[in-house]
């Protein structure tokens, strides 16, 4: 079982092309959108009493174990975001914790000997909070965010030896360690002591640090991309649903895993929210692993 941890949001997001208010977010709802596919899946969250039960439902489709979802008095997190043309950077207009502000992570005690252990970006005060309840997870994945490192390095850098694997992008990841170049960071965070560091480089894809194992991932090709948020999270969510899927996580599973996390958040950025990714079937995930195996695939060269 995956055991998720992060938070659950409304989101208004504008782009170029269109918006929509209201959107089903959130870091762990992406997470469980993607791990959902995979293996079973428990979620640890809070929302309020305004929490749309159109929303609450998707997650029971999703067959989501939600008895470590908080419903409470007030008003869900809300986030307000407009992007720029590039579809990479984005303004955040608004941001209402509403009753996330208060939310104190309670593991249920049947959920307390999760084998995987997916830390959401929140905040490591909380991330610590989870780690503190688990038994003895098989593997644990945590994704952080630029302000956490700004507010809370201190926190972050006590967090990172404590899980198995760290997943930040190329900015987090020089802003962390301050090293230019990427494999440099990723050396200096394994020596913190993950057993390995994941660096999601946006549309350029994602590569793994694992000892002397590196290994690079294209991100789908894609004509067109319809909105990035929660593309990252989707990403871990499909690889520690890959990890949970074969139960082992050594170099050759990661590496599955990353393209497995790849193909999914190729579908969430297809659409606002969780539509794309939750109408995305067997056959087309297949499809687009087969591609993603090409572009990484060539015959043996002799020079």
């Amino acid at each position: 079982m995956i055991l998720v941890v992060g938070s659950i949001a409304l989101d208004s997001i504008e782009t170029p092309h269109e918006k929509s208010e209201d959107v089903l977010g959130g870091s762990a709802t992406y997470i469980c959108g993607a791990t959902s596919k995979l293996a079973d899946t428990s979620l640890i969250g809070i929302v309020g009493s305004d929490f749309p039960d159109r929303y609450s439902q998707l997650f029971e489709e999703w067959k989501v174990n939600t008895e470590g979802l908080e419903v409470v008095e007030g008003k869900t997190f809300r986030w307000s975001g407009r992007y720029h043309s590039d579809m990479i950077h984005r303004d955040t207009l608004s941001t209402e914790l509403g009753v996330f502000e208060t939310f104190n992570p309670v593991i249920p005690e049947s959920k307390k000997g999760a084998e995987y252990v997916a830390l959401g970006n929140i905040h490591p005060d909380l991330q610590h909070r989870i780690l503190d309840q688990v038994k003895k997870p098989k593997w644990v994945v945590a994704d952080t965010m630029k302000l956490w490192i700004d507010i809370a390095r201190d926190s972050l850098e006590r967090l990172i030896p404590r899980v198995d694997a760290i997943v930040v992008n190329d900015e987090e990841a020089r802003d962390l360690t301050g090293e230019i170049s990427l494999t440099s960071a990723a050396a200096v965070l394994l020596e913190m002591g993950p057993s390995s560091v994941i660096i999601k480089r946006g549309e350029h894809g994602a590569s793994l640090h694992m000892g002397e194992d590196l290994f690079y991932s294209p991100a789908f090709p894609l004509h067109k991309v319809f909105d990035t948020t929660g593309a990252g999270d989707t990403f871990l969510g499909g690889l520690i649903g890959w990890v949970a899927k074969k139960g082992n996580s050594d170099s050759a599973t990661l590496k599955e895993g990353i393209h497995v996390g790849s193909c999914l958040a190729s579908f969430t950025v297809e659409s606002f929210g969780v539509d794309s990714l939750q109408a995305a079937d067997r056959a087309g995930i297949n499809k687009r692993l087969e591609v993603l195996r090409d572009l990484t695939e060539v015959p043996r060269i002799v020079f």
